[in-house]
C-alpha cells in the first residue's frame, strides 16, 4: 500500500470513528499529518509506512505539541523493518504510542483497547494486580503455590501483586490457572503513560532568529510562547490568564504562506485554538478563519486583550 493510500485510509477510518479530522499538513516538514478531534479526546497522527523513519526530533516535537494543546501523539504504521506491526500490540518509538491500522480500527472504531504493549525483551501486559491477588486468596493459594504453578519465583508473583506487568505467555497461563481475566488494557488515549518510560515533556528548539520579533510582542503581552520546529506553524503561545492556545505563523505572504494559514485555521478547529499569521504585508484580513496581522500592526500591540480583539474581529474564535 502506498503511503498517500494509507493516509487516506486512516483519516476515513477517524471520520468513520466519528472524529472531526483537520485538513492534512501537507508541507515539509512536519511533524504530524492530521489532528483529529472525538468528545474529550485530540490525536495528533503521524502515519507511516515504516515506522522506523520516525525519528528523535519527530518524537519530541509531537510530545511537546500534545503537552501544549492536550492532545495525544500517536503514529499509524505498517510495518518496523521487515516485520508488519502486530494487531492489538502497542509499539513505542521515542516515547510516543505506534499502532498498526487494525489496532487503531479496534480502538477507534470497535471501541475494543490494545491489551498488549511492545518492550525490550518481548510482548508484555498489563496485570490487574487486586483482582490477581483476589483470585489466588480465593482459591487459597500462597504466592509459593502460584510460582510454582508458573514456573517463577515467589519473588516475581510478588511483584506481580505489586503491579509488575507479565510477559503475554505468564499472562494467559494466569488466566487460564484462574479461568477469569486479569489483564486491563492500555489506555493509549492517555499516552499510555503507565507503561511508557517516565520522561519530561522534551524542552522547547529554540526561536528562528527571523521571529523573534514576532516572539519578544507575544511575550510582553502576557503570552507564554513555544517554538515548534516542524509544525505548520512557527509557536503555540498561551494566555497566562485564560490558558487559551493560539497557533502563530510568520512569514512573506506567499502562496505556502497561504497553504500554512489554511493548515492553521483546519488545525485550529480540531484542538479549539485561534490562530494568526503575522505578514510583511497583508492584502487581505484572513485565511480560512486564520487572521493576517501584519508585521508593523504586531508591534504596536500593547496588551493580551488588544491582540485578542484584532483576532476576533479578522480571524474566527475557536468553537467548542
Amino acid at each position: 500500500m502506498s503511503r498517500s493510500a494509507l493516509v487516506e485510509n486512516v483519516i476515513a477510518m477517524l471520520e468513520d470513528a466519528g472524529f472531526l479530522v483537520s485538513d492534512r499538513c501537507a508541507i515539509r516538514p512536519k511533524s504530524f499529518d492530521v489532528a483529529a478531534r472525538r468528545g474529550r479526546d485530540t490525536v495528533l497522527v503521524k502515519i507511516l509506512g515504516n515506522i522506523d523513519a520516525f525519528d528523535g526530533r519527530t518524537g519530541a516535537e509531537m510530545r511537546r505539541l500534545g503537552e501544549y494543546l492536550g492532545a495525544t501523539p500517536l503514529v499509524i504504521g505498517l510495518r518496523t523493518r521487515d516485520e508488519d506491526l502486530k494487531p492489538g500490540v502497542v509499539y513505542f518509538r521515542h516515547g510516543v504510542p505506534v499502532l498498526s491500522p487494525d489496532t487503531a480500527m479496534d480502538l477507534f472504531v470497535e471501541d475494543v483497547p490494545p491489551l498488549i504493549y511492545a518492550a525490550p525483551g518481548g510482548l508484555y501486559v498489563n496485570i490487574d494486580s487486586d483482582i490477581l491477588e483476589d483470585a489466588r486468596q480465593d482459591r487459597e493459594w500462597s504466592l509459593g503455590k502460584l510460582a510454582t504453578e508458573l514456573g517463577v519465583s515467589r519473588r516475581t508473583v510478588s511483584k506481580y501483586e505489586d503491579g509488575m506487568d507479565a510477559s503475554v505467555d505468564v499472562a494467559a497461563k494466569l488466566e487460564e490457572l484462574f479461568d477469569a481475566p486479569l489483564t486491563s488494557p492500555v489506555e493509549v488515549l492517555d499516552g499510555a503513560d503507565e507503561i511508557r518510560d517516565d520522561e519530561p515533556t522534551p524542552e522547547d528548539p529554540d526561536v528562528d532568529p527571523a521571529d523573534e520579533p514576532i516572539v519578544t510582542v507575544l511575550t510582553r503581552v502576557g503570552f507564554d510562547v513555544h517554538p515548534t520546529e516542524r509544525a505548520p506553524f512557527k509557536t503555540i503561545s498561551e494566555d497566562e490568564h485564560r490558558r487559551r492556545q493560539m497557533l502563530t505563523g510568520h512569514s512573506e505572504f506567499t502562496e505556502t504562506a497561504e497553504k500554512r494559514a489554511r493548515i492553521m485555521s483546519s488545525v485550529g478547529k480540531v484542538t479549539r485554538t485561534t490562530s494568526v499569521y503575522v505578514v510583511e504585508r497583508a492584502t487581505r484580513e484572513s485565511v480560512d478563519g486564520t487572521a493576517l496581522i501584519e508585521e508593523a500592526e504586531m508591534e504596536e500591540i500593547e496588551d493580551a486583550d488588544e491582540l485578542r480583539d484584532l483576532i476576533r474581529e479578522r480571524g474566527e474564535e475557536p468553537t467548542d
